[in-house]
């Protein structure tokens, strides 16, 4: 059993850029081709970056090693959820969300944002997250799909 949700630290970053490679390269099959797969695995090289400029969150084994992580960048969007494909479909995404939106609230944020991908879309909607609007990109000159998704989270949300 996993952990309780605590802060991403430095020392957590070469791990969870692992996590987020593996996520992509082992859990995205059903709904990317290889060439989606790859362009997007490849975009593990900035995460660094974004790991510094936002907070994180990771849920650990016993041993203290993460096994999903999320980040929050700027305060007010959901910018990485990311879980290592055996820790999957434990609700490490679910304990993610909830710790972000918890301090959101704290912070009088009324409303989260993101952009979610095939993958993710489904646990948003089960939290309650709702879509805006559908758009495509480009990412290492691939075409893919994504969700631009947002919840309020005023009283009663």
């Amino acid at each position: 059993m996993f952990r309780p949700v605590r802060c991403l630290q430095g020392q957590d970053h070469d791990a969870v850029v692992e996590i987020y490679r593996q996520a992509v390269l082992g859990s995205t099959a059903a709904l990317y081709s290889a060439a989606q797969q790859q362009a997007w695995a490849e975009q593990c090289h900035t995460l660094r970056l974004q790991l510094h400029q936002g907070e994180g969150f990771v849920v650990c084994d016993p041993h203290d090693q993460p096994q999903a992580f999320s980040l929050r960048h700027p305060s007010d969007r959901v910018a990485l959820l990311y879980c290592h494909p055996a820790a999957q479909r434990q609700g490490c995404g679910q304990r993610l969300l909830e710790a972000i939106e918890q301090r959101s609230r704290a912070q009088a944020i009324a409303m989260l944002r993101t952009e979610a991908s095939l993958i993710s879309k489904p646990l948003f909607e089960r939290l309650g997250w709702q879509v805006s609007w559908r758009e495509e990109l480009r990412i290492g000159g691939v075409n893919f799909k994504r969700f631009r998704m947002h919840k309020l989270l005023g009283q009663g949300y």
